[in-house]
């Protein structure tokens, strides 16, 4: 079984999801006019305005910070670190261009999420790929498939290796036994999770700014401290990206193959663009401007804050260290530690130890939200269903403390290459109708008016909306 799971995931990750989430991002590229390059500052004018919400939806700064929780994690930290020596400086400039493409992906997806979301019982917005699979292209069984993915991967796996990157680093700092740091997060994490979607959305609204902010604050003063190596660093970033800095050496070829494929591999597993995951959280939102199209600048944002910032941030104080020796043996979260240690002391190891708390554990909130919308689209919507879960949940939190997880993270990774192969036919199928609703919101905003969704307009999509959710946002 670990053998077939291994080669599913090196499958998958090695080669067909690389090609696949860069050929989407491509053709959204370009199908959208280049629009995450020609709009990069609308992105931050949607946002100016982000925090109204209604009694139905969350604010969109809280939608934002929610899919951030999830995408911003110990990838962040160890990810870039792995990349680094796998794959050479090199690695870093393939991240960035995979973030890029990675927006309009993230553009179209969180679009459509917005365009079919639906109300629940409670009457909070739901959506995501498994509600516009069933409503846009009426395969209801594709989002069934899509969510079952959804859950092993984010309901259940991923929890237990986020709750095992804190364990480590908290009783690597701290000398704290697991299984009481095991116990504490369980609490902490059902106190958040009881409390339902909007609890979890002001918990991550709150959490999420601070805990960027201070690790890019820290990042910046180490900048700041070795300002005369940033044009080294960055050339040599260019360098390896396409194997100048091999060149003398032979071998060209192979460092760049090398540097390109950490580098995609690293930048989409991080940022999370076409996964399908962030739709999830784009979908509960109360957009403003009222229009599907301005989630998708909001969740386009999220992309490029994960890897081009955030990533980043823990590049420059892994190079500017100087402890970073190419495919040595010290990788993963144990080289930034050292590397933030080197700069500014021992208490780098604690900073280091509380920021992988807070990533992961907003992430963990995060996933349960992502889930809990997928169990409401499969109709599992009792509450007894959804406190069985949550038990179930939390269970996982409670075995990734204590447990040793390799073949655990494989299967997560497995699951999330086969939901993410699945959205992408999806928004591919879809893309006419995302092209459409680009064209309309960004014909009103060069003639002045605030972006707003007549479904009047759309008499082709009528029948596929849920009614009452787009009906009145515009009066004739």
């Amino acid at each position: 079984m670990t053998d077939l799971i291994s080669f599913l995931n090196d499958l998958l990750w090695g080669s067909v999801l690389v090609y696949l989430l860069v050929g989407v991002g491509i053709y959204f590229t370009i199908r959208l006019g280049f629009i995450q390059f020609r709009h990069f500052g609308h992105m931050f004018s949607v946002l100016k305005n982000s925090r109204k919400g209604d009694s139905s939806g969350i604010s969109s700064f809280q939608a934002l910070c929610t899919s951030l929780a999830a995408r911003v994690g110990t990838g962040n930290m160890a990810g870039v670190a792995v990349a680094l020596t796998a794959g050479g400086p090199g690695a870093i400039f393939w991240m960035w261009v995979t973030a890029m493409l990675g927006m309009a992906t993230a553009y179209a997806e969180s679009t459509l999420a917005q365009l079919y979301k639906t109300r629940d019982m409670d009457g909070n917005y739901r959506g995501g790929p498994a509600y516009y699979m069933t409503r846009g292209l009426g395969m209801r069984w594709m989002g069934v498939l899509f969510s079952v993915f959804l859950l092993i991967a984010f309901g259940l796996v991923f929890n237990a290796v986020q709750a095992n990157s804190i364990t480590n680093a908290v009783h690597a700092a701290f000398h704290i036994e697991p299984v009481i740091i095991g116990i504490g997060l369980v609490i902490l994490a059902g106190f958040v999770i009881f409390g339902g979607i909007r609890k979890i959305a002001r918990t991550a609204e709150l959490i999420v700014p601070f805990m960027a902010l201070a690790y890019l604050a820290i990042a910046l003063f180490i900048m700041f401290a070795n300002i005369e190596k940033l044009p080294d660093i960055i050339a040599l970033i260019f360098k390896s990206a396409f194997g100048f800095q091999q060149a003398a050496a032979g071998g060209v070829g192979y460092a760049i193959a090398q540097a390109m494929i950490n580098g995609v591999k690293r930048g989409l597993f991080s940022n999370e663009g076409g996964m399908g995951s962030a739709p999830n959280a784009a979908a509960t939102a109360t957009p403003y401007p009222p229009h599907p199209a301005s989630q998708g600048y909001v969740q386009m944002l999220g992309v490029f804050t994960d890897t081009v910032v955030i990533c980043s941030a823990t590049t420059a104080i892994i190079l500017m260290s100087g402890e970073y020796v190419p495919h040595g043996g010290v990788t993963g979260i144990s080289l930034t530690q050292r590397a933030l240690s080197t700069q500014v002391g021992d208490w780098g190891g604690i900073f280091i130890a509380v920021a992988i708390f807070f990533f992961a554990f907003t992430s963990i909130i995060a996933n349960y939200s992502y889930a809990e919308t997928n169990l409401v689209f499969m109709k599992m919507r009792k509450k007894s269903t959804l406190m069985l879960f949550r038990v179930i949940f939390l269970s996982m939190v409670m075995f990734g403390s204590l447990a040793n997880l390799p073949t655990v993270w494989s299967l997560a990774d497995v699951s999330m290459g086969l939901m993410a192969i699945v959205n992408l036919v999806a928004i591919l199928l879809l893309s006419g109708i995302v092209v459409k609703l680009t064209k309309d919101y960004n014909q009103q905003l060069k003639a002045g008016k605030l972006p707003t969704f007549d479904v009047n307009d759309y008499p082709e999509l009528k029948s596929q909306l849920e009614e009452g959710i787009w009906d009145n946002t515009k009066t004739k």
